[in-house]
């Protein structure tokens, strides 16, 4: 038996993803089991939701840089260079993703093509030292509050995380999993009859969920983007990234 009705996605001031504070002296960072089932029900209701920008600012002091994260995004139908890079948050713009896939994309970064796949790295944190400052502003990102949404938006903090996976490979799964539907339960299967039903968008149990949970998504296994996150973070401990799985995991 599945959930029926439509989902928005409910506020939460953990939405506001990190912030990054800096005082003199020094710098303050403010910065298992899966269901295997299929659970049916109707796609979810979209609207436009907005992600708060994240500020930073550097004054006396260091801070070491951090290792970067690259994984792969599939180009697909209606994907442009632009809003590939705003979805990653990607510093540098289109052109820096362009750079570093020229090869694959050719002379024309306006010619991209679905199944393309296309390098995307996390930014390093910048550095300072002496009596230099410097101030790093990122632009708000919005995300609709959709499948595409919420799946480019748990892609950009899979990013931060280091953790593998691209965008056709969490929709597979979402779509052979619950359809689409982030209140998708499954109340049958072995997982329900021991009493954690699988739950949400990529079908996972309590005790997965909060094995995995990833920090800067809500602690609500309902919640689409940290469902999809902690059932990325599962995948990519036990088989490797989310992109291995096709089929009960």
């Amino acid at each position: 038996m599945t959930a029926t009705g439509t989902y928005r996605r409910r506020s939460s001031t953990s939405r506001t993803r990190g912030l990054i504070a800096a005082a003199t002296g020094g710098v303050a960072l403010v910065l298992p089991l899966i269901g295997a089932g299929f659970a049916s029900a109707a796609p979810a209701q979209a609207a436009t939701t907005e992600k708060a920008a994240v500020s930073a600012a550097v004054t006396t002091g260091s801070v070491s840089p951090q290792k970067a994260a690259t994984f792969t995004h599939s180009v697909i139908s209606g994907d442009t260079l632009s809003k590939i890079a705003q979805s990653y948050s990607v510093e540098g713009g289109w052109q820096k993703l362009y750079e570093s896939n020229r090869e694959i994309i050719g002379s024309n970064p306006s010619l991209i093509r679905p199944g393309m796949k296309l390098a995307v790295g996390a930014e390093a944190a910048t550095g300072a030292s002496g009596a230099s400052s410097a101030t790093v502003t990122a632009a708000p990102v919005s995300y609709t509050d959709n499948l595409d949404g919420w799946i480019r938006e748990s892609l950009a903090i899979m990013a931060r995380h280091g953790i593998p996976g691209s965008y056709d490979g969490i929709h597979r799964n979402v779509m052979r999993e619950s359809s689409g539907n982030p209140r998708a339960i499954n109340n049958w299967d072995s997982n329900a009859v021991a009493g954690t039903p699988s739950k949400g968008l990529l079908q996972v149990i309590d005790p997965t969920f909060r094995a995995y949970h990833v920090p800067g998504t809500l602690f609500d296994s309902y919640d689409p983007v940290a469902n999809i996150t902690a059932a990325c973070n599962y995948a990519a401990d036990k088989y490797g990234s989310i992109d291995n799985v096709f089929g009960a995991y």
